[in-house]
């Protein structure tokens, strides 16, 4: 073939029985498995010219033929956003993230985001870890506010997203739930995985579950809510807030797994003006990519739970 983009594998003993993304990852220069995955699923990856799952099994013999299109442009840049910086140094950047504000651009947010705040306050941020997303080995729900380790150069970033991916980071959450919580501790072990039936939600029924594990304890009780501190030992998309309304205390605020569902009292209708979800990544610990320090960062209560919890501790 002429185009550069385009591809030939031809499987052999020594690949059989790989996963299509997996072998079509190693084989292909600067191809990740994501990537692979994606157009796998869209079609521009076929074997024997058929289409096939991310997950097929290659058979010895098997001929893949596939097309790397070029890299869509970027589409944001730098914009002089306002960041509250905790620390940072040659190697990471910690910022507390203010709720309302998406960590990297996707279709509908090519600005705005955290990641172009970075881009403006860490010049030479570009090219480290994916294009879309540079410095970030995790994230957080627009509405939530909190703690976020971003890494400045390219060994930093796999360090940190190694860590990540181990369970090594330590996370504990801050989280107004509804409802008198009766115990002063637990742990929430259900799988999740997608909604059956709505795509953008995740749920503890889903077809396809992952393990997922939450613990919590009380922190302060209130008439109607109950101040609770969160550890995750797992990091699934949504983890806190699906575990919280599966064990029937939502999260206040939170629009999308049963939050906002008023009561009939007068406390609940003070609940109402929350605008957002209450939690907030409190506190973050890992061990720094370069000297291997041990280091552990604090977010203060933001404003809006602040006045929340004075509203009902009156």
């Amino acid at each position: 073939m002429n185009d550069p983009s385009a591809f030939t594998i031809l499987v052999d003993v020594s690949d059989s029985g790989k996963r299509l993304d997996l072998l079509v990852a190693s084989r292909i220069s600067g191809c990740s498995r994501s990537v692979a995955a994606n157009l796998i699923r869209n079609g521009k990856i076929r074997v024997q010219g058929s289409a096939k799952k991310p997950g097929y099994r290659a058979k010895t013999g098997d001929e893949i033929c596939g097309y790397i299109p070029p890299p869509e442009p970027v589409l944001f840049k730098p914009e002089p956003i306002p960041i509250d910086i905790l620390y940072q140094d040659d190697d990471i950047i910690v910022v507390n993230k203010q709720p309302g504000i998406v960590v990297y651009p996707a279709p509908g947010h090519y600005s705005g985001t955290l990641v172009n705040a970075l881009l403006y306050h860490c010049p030479g941020l570009e090219g480290v870890g994916q294009e879309s997303r540079p410095g970030i080995v995790h994230r957080l729900d627009k509405d939530t506010s909190g703690v976020m380790v971003i890494a400045k150069n390219s060994a930093a970033h796999h360090n940190l997203a190694e860590q990540f991916k181990s369970r090594r980071v330590k996370k504990k959450y801050l989280a107004l739930v509804y409802g008198r919580m009766e115990s002063d501790s637990g742990t929430v072990s259900l799988p999740m995985g997608r909604h059956p039936v709505h795509r953008k939600k995740m749920s503890t029924h889903s077809r396809k579950s992952r393990t997922a594990e939450t613990t919590w304890r009380v922190r302060k009780r209130f008439d109607l809510a109950t101040l609770v501190e969160l550890s995750l030992k797992t990091g699934r998309t949504h983890q806190i807030r699906v575990h919280c309304a599966a064990i029937k205390h939502p999260v206040v605020g939170d629009p999308v797994y049963g939050g906002r569902k008023a009561g009939k009292s007068i406390a609940y209708d003070l609940f109402r003006s929350v605008s957002r979800q209450m939690l907030h990544a409190w506190r973050l610990e890992f061990t720094h990519p370069a000297n291997q320090k041990t280091l552990s960062f604090e977010a203060p209560i933001p404003r809006d739970i602040g006045d929340i919890l004075k509203l009902i501790s009156v």
